[in-house]
This record gives structure tokens, C-alpha cells and sequence, in this order.
């Protein structure tokens, strides 16, 4: 994407993001992932598995986007959960999902909540 990541321009000092336009950047990454856990039209759910500053490029208009799915994981049919060896970043996984392999769309809502703070704070989350 032309402008980056999300982390690019929270630790940038040349042209950082004001309050409102990281409400903005918040607002398209709950979008994204509302789409994937929900209205993509499908039984089966996506969860992204590894929601963090540096996998949320923003386009030109500056819209920020969920990108990198190389953790990514459907839940299908009934299934609101299931176990997987495959880790995400240490500091924007739960603790209980890090260390059981549990995979659940709650696993992304935390990476997003994390994302969150580290977003408004511009502190990094795993410090």
C-alpha cells in the first residue's frame, strides 16, 4: 500500500496522525474485521490470527485495511473455536489463546483491543 502501515505513522516524528484521524484508522479496522468474522456471506468465519499495527497498511486515501493473512484460520459450520499450533505475536495475543492454541474470533477482538491502545497511548504493546 502506498502509505505504509498503521505502525509507520504512530512512531513516525515527521507526520504523525492526529486524534481524529486515528479514530478513523480504528473505525476501518473494526470494519474489516467485522467483515471477516460476519458479513462476508459465508458459513464459515475468518479469523485474521495476528491483528497488529504493522499488518494494517493504509491506501491512498489513507483508509486503513487488514492485510497479512499468513496465520489466518476459517471456522467452519457450528464451530465457534477450534486449536491450532500456530502462535501470533507476543503482546497482541491473550494469554489463554497463546498458550492453548485456541482460535476464536475473541483472539482477534483482543489483538484489536491491544491495537487500540497502542493506537491512542502510541506506546508499543509489547514493551
Amino acid at each position: 500500500m502506498p502509505n505504509g502501515s498503521l505502525e509507520k505513522w504512530l512512531y513516525s516524528q515527521n507526520s504523525p496522525l492526529n486524534i481524529l484521524q486515528r479514530l478513523n484508522k480504528m473505525i476501518d479496522v473494526a470494519s474489516a474485521l467485522e467483515y471477516l468474522h460476519h458479513g462476508h456471506g459465508y458459513s464459515q468465519q475468518l479469523v485474521h490470527c495476528d491483528v497488529k499495527p504493522s499488518n494494517i497498511p493504509l491506501d491512498d486515501d489513507m483508509v486503513a485495511h487488514v492485510a497479512d493473512f499468513g496465520l489466518a484460520r476459517l471456522l467452519g459450520g457450528g464451530d465457534s473455536m477450534t486449536q491450532t499450533m500456530t502462535l501470533a505475536t507476543i503482546g497482541y495475543m491473550a494469554p489463554e489463546f497463546g498458550m492453548e492454541g485456541v482460535v476464536s474470533t475473541r483472539r482477534d477482538v483482543y489483538s484489536f483491543g491491544v491495537v487500540l491502545m497502542e493506537t491512542f497511548t502510541k506506546r508499543k504493546a509489547n514493551r
